[in-house]
């Protein structure tokens, strides 16, 4: 194993972490909500990225590894905490705060930090920690995630990532894995995932709940991106936005508004913790 952990300036600040026996690295920026920009494996950049809109930080990110706490997507309304009434924004606020970044002690991978400040309490009342470790495998990525309440109350969350893989042609392109039903997140109405699939070149925002790992095939590049699930993080959603040649796929353990719902809504007891798992794998085919 022969890896390195740097702090590189060019094209954009950053730390690059990458092993030389599986030509693979990763470039990360916690100041950017922890973003992981880049993920290149066997050489290949895999990761869709628009770093022009990166660089212009009065816009969302477009591009990377997003991080996704404590909701995915949005709510409908309000959400109670012990009789009072808060609001979050989209995806919540984990994607715009500065992480904290480290190698890990066995120096297969980097960790990223996240703990709770003055801000985010006031739009999300709890004392918290998140630990995400991101270790660079042969043709894979895996990530594992601790979120530790710190708080004398029960802390309900949802946890989701949102990358953004590059494509060479959204109409070129084959999901399996998906069941046969999905919801379309434009309307909230069940569909067919199978006629989503088709007009992914046209946008689409939808989430399932597969049984089995979801493989994204790539027919132009012969690229294939394998998203290995493991419960309670085991909700799918996929979303392109057209012109844009990329296809997120996307694990989150609950769905939009589960804080106002409780739908698949996870809890954690007071000094207590969750861990959570996803696999990215890569291939040729």
């Amino acid at each position: 194993m022969t890896v390195s952990f740097l702090k590189k300036t060019n094209p954009y600040p950053h730390w690059e972490y990458s092993d030389s026996d599986f030509d693979s690295l990763i470039r990360i920026v916690p100041e950017r909500g922890g973003l992981i920009t880049e993920w290149q494996s066997e050489g290949k950049e895999l990761l869709y990225f628009d770093l022009e809109r990166f660089l212009d930080k009065d816009k969302s990110v477009r591009g990377g590894i997003p991080i996704l706490f404590p909701i995915c997507g949005d709510l409908s309304e309000s959400y109670l905490i012990g009789g009072k009434k808060h609001s979050l924004k989209q995806h919540g606020f984990a994607r715009d705060l500065p992480w904290s970044i480290d190698l890990l002690k066995d120096e297969l991978g980097i960790r990223l930090k996240l703990s709770d400040t003055k801000d985010s309490r006031s739009c999300f009342p709890f004392f918290f920690t998140l630990l995400m470790d991101v270790c660079l495998k042969e043709k894979s990525l895996q990530i594992s995630v601790k979120v530790y309440n710190q708080s004398q109350d029960s802390m309900p969350f949802s946890f989701g990532l949102h990358p953004y893989f590059h494509v060479s042609n959204t109409k070129k392109i084959k999901i399996d894995g998906l069941p046969e039903k999905c919801i379309d997140q434009t309307n909230m109405k069940v569909t067919n995932a199978s006629d989503q699939i088709k007009i992914l070149d046209k946008g689409v925002d939808f989430l399932c709940y597969p049984s089995r790992s979801v493989k994204l095939f790539d027919c132009l590049s012969r690229n294939l991106i394998e998203l290995i699930h493991q419960e309670p993080m085991d909700t799918t959603v996929i979303w392109t936005d057209p012109p844009r040649q990329m296809v997120c796929l996307e694990p989150w353990t609950s769905p939009r508004n589960s804080l106002v719902t409780g739908d698949r809504k996870l809890e954690i007891k007071s000094e207590e913790y969750v861990e959570l798992f996803t696999t990215f794998k890569h291939n040729s085919f």
